[in-house]
């Protein structure tokens, strides 16, 4: 096996493991609500809002040093801080443990993701990167299923305590391999000349040189939208099939393993592949395949949550699911063409901020909140969940129309972004004129 293949076999499965960590505790939410007896609006908060406030704290400055450090290393110890605090989540005995050790997994993850970006971008040129990171995304399908099966099984045959002690160890035993074994690759070695030999910018530069740019502006708010409803789509998943259709926690263990790790799989591959491939007759078309699979998806999504069969319900969930990834590839491909290596980090880790603080901070917690309101309204009962689920999705329409927009300023922004040494300036309107609106 080649370094370059070597390297990314290792951050897919350092991936893996942050989603499953991620992961099983949305499926252990069935044992831990009837064990601490947590309302749904906890579970949201505890599921989404404390990992979020934490997570997006922390990514911006650790990306930032990534981008001026060794990237490797930070994976490797950022890896072994989270599965510390996941072993240690089955020692939490009320609300306020859990989210303190949530706020330890979020900790660690901050570190992990923006620092991959980075690495995976110097490891293959820019015509192969959406596809590419859509393969390496492939670790969130594969580590939402793992983590489906794992806590499912693992709640079954040892309790939830153990379960996540179990999958803690694990991710703990990965860590030096990764710190000795995973080689730094050269920074922009497939950048332009000018582009490569931009130097390292200061914070408040590359701040200003993001919000510029009218492509990432929307592209930001676009995966914020989008994230809201993916998240909740994600967190509550579990217990609607528990308690509308009634599916013991293993079958829906089962179940939705087979949804994550078949449609999410696909649909990145696919995301990554038509951009890719579409991008090369035209730079909009990038963006434009994720606006239309959003599109497709919303209906889809809805009709899941509101008919009557369960069979029915995980067929219009497998489809909707595949559509739903089709983001993956090109969210992070095309903001780093638009940067130069030593912003692509802090850039990466600026979308997964707004990704997260207003989606995974405010999607479950919001939609738990609003399950727990209309629970509560004559008639609805457990149904209040699929409700909620509903008002969740309607956030992907909104990131359709958002992706739309950002794939009408690309065109101008790519030419800029590859013959300038990227200091940071703003993109001459003028001599590069965008397309209206």
């Amino acid at each position: 096996m080649s370094t370059r293949r070597y390297t990314l076999f290792l951050l897919f499965a350092v991936s893996v493991f942050n989603y499953v960590d991620r992961t099983i505790i949305s499926i252990l939410q069935v044992p831990i609500k009837r064990d601490l007896g947590l309302s749904d609006a906890q579970l949201g908060a505890l599921t989404g809002l404390s990992f979020a406030i934490v997570y997006a704290t922390l990514c911006l400055p650790v990306a930032a040093l990534a981008d001026r450090g060794n990237r490797t290393r930070i994976i490797a110890a950022s890896l072994m801080f989270w599965s510390a605090m996941t072993a240690f989540t089955g020692l939490a005995t009320s609300f306020v443990m859990l989210v303190l050790l949530r706020f330890g997994v979020a900790a660690g993850e901050a570190g992990s993701v923006p620092s991959t970006h980075s690495v995976i971008a110097d490891l293959y040129p820019p015509e192969r990167r959406a596809t590419v990171l859509a393969v390496w995304g492939l670790s969130l399908p594969a580590g939402m299923a793992a983590g489906y099966l794992l806590g499912g099984n693992l709640d079954q045959w040892i309790g939830w305590r153990a379960a996540f002690a179990f999958v803690g160890v694990a991710g703990l035993l990965l860590g030096p391999v990764v710190w000795f074994t995973m080689r730094e690759p050269p920074r922009g070695r497939f950048d332009p000349a000018p582009v490569a030999a931009a130097p390292p910018q200061r914070l408040g530069a590359v701040v200003r040189h993001l919000w510029q740019l009218r492509t990432f502006r929307w592209l930001a708010a676009a995966g914020a939208c989008h994230a809201y409803a993916q998240y909740s789509i994600m967190n509550w998943n579990a217990p609607f099939y528990a308690r509308v259709h009634g599916m013991p926690l293993a079958q829906v263990s089962l179940v939705l393993a087979l949804m994550t790790g078949i449609g999410m799989a696909v649909g990145m591959v696919l995301g990554g592949r038509l951009s890719d491939h579409h991008g090369q007759r035209s730079p909009e078309n990038r963006l434009r395949v994720v606006a239309i699979a959003l599109l497709g998806m919303v209906p889809l999504a809805i009709a899941q949550y509101l008919v009557a069969s369960p069979g029915l319900s995980v067929a219009l969930g497998l489809v909707a699911s595949t559509l739903m990834m089709c983001y993956y590839g090109p969210i992070v491909a095309v903001p780093q063409l638009l940067v130069p290596s030593t912003m692509r980090a802090f850039t990466s880790a600026v979308v997964i901020l707004t990704f997260n603080l207003f989606g995974l901070g405010l999607g479950p917690f919001v939609t738990g909140w609003i399950s727990d309101v209309l629970a509560r309204q004559p008639g609805l009962g457990v149904n209040s969940i699929r409700y909620a689920l509903c008002s969740a999705v309607l956030f992907s329409l909104a990131a359709s129309l958002m992706f739309w927009r950002a794939s009408r300023h690309l065109p101008a922004e790519l030419l800029v972004a590859n013959t300038r040494p990227g200091e940071g300036a703003a993109p001459p309107r003028k001599a590069v004129p965008a397309r209206a609106g």
